[in-house]
């Protein structure tokens, strides 16, 4: 009997289909169904031995239904949305895409940093008006960047900022010494980090205690000329005191690909804010994603197979 996996993803085609196209040639024991909506997921998600998907695009109550289901993989490197469903069986065994977000995730800081030092969208302007103004543009080189959250995305993006001259320091929880940072402040300091940063990069991942963990005060001790760039998730940052800090001037303007609500509402007040650049969540999104994140799910899936869950990469501890 084979062994069925769902795969649900919103993207559009030709990803939506990469990941069945890759993997089912090279594995014949799958019967693989991909959907691309949530309702035709929740649909088929009954008869699932193994669910893949982005966590924070499920319902709460998705995995109601799952009697089959012995394993989720997150497409993402969060697994909320999954480990933290009320609905999950706690035999579920449950696993993170993991250690692919590096580069990617590093290109996506330098170009929005670039974006906000070069007035990328002044330069827009100026185009679509032929209208030939120079202007002095500002430098990366010796200006601080913070970065919230020390995973493996910051241990690649570090050396890659330090590379550009930049001084670079890690906001914590734990205490470890890590290539390409200056200095590394416990969470606890966070505000006194932000206060020194000319660029705050959140990268922490979500849970009980990184809720809103960017608030009003860290905020407030941030430059007016500093810019915050949320490549996390939208949770970790209080987007009403950001709304606040951006129409005071408490901070000169702020990126976010990660927001509260995906998409983001038209009637947010986020989208006509002048100094706010907003991305779909496209950070760690890349043209050889799927092929990386196959990959490594066979990996998992191998050991799945033989019965050796312990083995397999990135799980999540479950209670």
């Amino acid at each position: 009997m084979p062994t069925n996996l769902l795969i649900f993803l919103t993207h559009p085609e030709p990803t939506r289909s990469g990941y069945e196209k890759w993997l089912a040639p090279r594995h014949p024991e799958l019967s693989i169904k991909t959907f691309g909506t949530l309702a035709e997921a929740k649909a088929h998600v009954h008869d699932a031995d193994i669910f893949m998907a982005f966590g924070p695009q499920l319902a709460g109550d998705f995995f109601r239904d799952t009697p089959r289901l012995k394993w989720v993989n997150s497409l993402g490197t969060g697994t909320d949305g999954i480990a933290d469903s009320p609905y999950l069986g706690k035999d579920v065994i449950v696993t993170a895409t993991r250690g692919i977000h590096g580069v990617p995730m590093s290109e996506m800081a330098l170009l929005l940093m670039l974006a906000f030092n070069r007035d990328i969208r002044r330069l827009e302007r100026q185009r679509e008006s032929a209208k030939w103004e120079r202007y002095p543009g500002k430098l990366l080189d010796r200006k601080t960047v913070g970065i919230l959250g020390l995973g493996a995305i910051a241990e690649v993006m570090a050396p890659r900022l330090k590379a550009l001259g930049m001084r670079v320091i890690g906001i914590s929880r734990t205490d470890r010494p890590i290539p390409g940072f200056d200095k590394i402040y416990p969470r606890a300091q966070l505000a006194r980090a932000a206060s020194e940063a000319d660029y705050l990069v959140l990268l922490v991942p979500l849970e009980p205690d990184t809720r809103n963990i960017v608030d009003e005060a860290v905020l407030s001790a941030m430059k007016p000329t500093s810019i915050l760039i949320n490549l996390a998730r939208g949770g970790v940052l209080d987007e009403d005191a950001l709304v606040r800090a951006l129409k005071q001037k408490k901070i000169a303007g702020a990126a976010l690909d990660a927001l509260e609500h995906e998409p983001l509402p038209p009637n947010n007040p986020l989208w006509k804010m002048p100094n706010v650049i907003i991305t779909p969540h496209v950070g760690g999104y890349c043209d050889t994603y799927v092929e990386m994140a196959a990959e490594q799910f066979e990996e998992r899936l191998a050991h799945f197979a033989a019965g050796r869950p312990d083995l397999m990469l990135h799980r999540v501890p479950r209670g």
